[in-house]
């Protein structure tokens, strides 16, 4: 009578469930992923959605820049757009001012006839050049008093002065001239010397 070997039976049972252990890895694993097309249909049109809203934004944001830019150029351009001719028909206001400045105040109160009549006309004509160049943008600028500025004013000479603070316009030789924000002729001034030292101007910290 044969008898089985004890040790080849549990050999046997246990190869059985490891060849099927690999067998079943093996079959997973020739299982390809399955692709969604859909998903990926719909992934890349959102990408290129939002691509195009993208570029659909940045073009707004670059007309508005442009229509911004565009505006102040042609604020500008009318507004300097005579420059070069007022600053021209300053040296007409400078000799008006100075043809009545030649005339003594003694005078000009005793003018009488035709001398007085040419001294109003004169002062008339001053005074009607001057609001058509404020029409245009064009303002004289009266330092007297005012603490010096190199951006609008042109420092002729010192004044010797301990009453008013330390560089305060003291003289003004020739009236200076402003278009818009921009100085369109420095005017000439005399500043004082010798007095307090003036405050500081906040605008200087920055």
């Amino acid at each position: 009578m044969q008898h089985d070997d004890p040790r080849r039976n549990e050999a046997a049972d246990g190869a059985a469930p490891q060849n099927g252990a690999h067998a079943g890895t093996h079959a997973e694993a020739a299982q390809p992923a399955e692709a969604n097309p859909q998903a990926e249909a719909l992934a890349a049109l959102t990408a290129e959605r939002d691509e195009f809203k993208d570029r659909a934004l940045r073009t707004l944001a670059e007309m508005e820049n442009l229509r911004r830019r565009t505006e102040r150029e042609v604020a500008d351009a009318r507004t300097y757009a005579v420059t070069n001719f007022a600053r021209d028909m300053l040296n007409v206001a400078d000799n008006v001012r100075r043809a009545l400045e030649s005339v003594p105040a003694e005078a000009r109160a005793g003018a009488e006839g035709a001398l007085k009549g040419l001294i109003e006309g004169i002062e008339l004509t001053e005074r009607d050049l001057a609001k058509t160049l404020e029409r245009h943008g064009v303002k004289a600028v009266e330092p007297q008093g005012q603490r010096f500025d190199p951006n609008r004013h042109q420092a002729m000479f010192e004044v010797p002065n301990t009453e008013v603070p330390n560089g305060t316009v003291v003289q003004v030789v020739q009236s200076g001239y402003v278009i818009g924000e921009r100085v369109l002729r420095p005017a000439l001034v005399g500043v004082s010397k010798g007095g307090p030292k003036a405050p500081a101007n906040p605008t200087d910290a920055g």
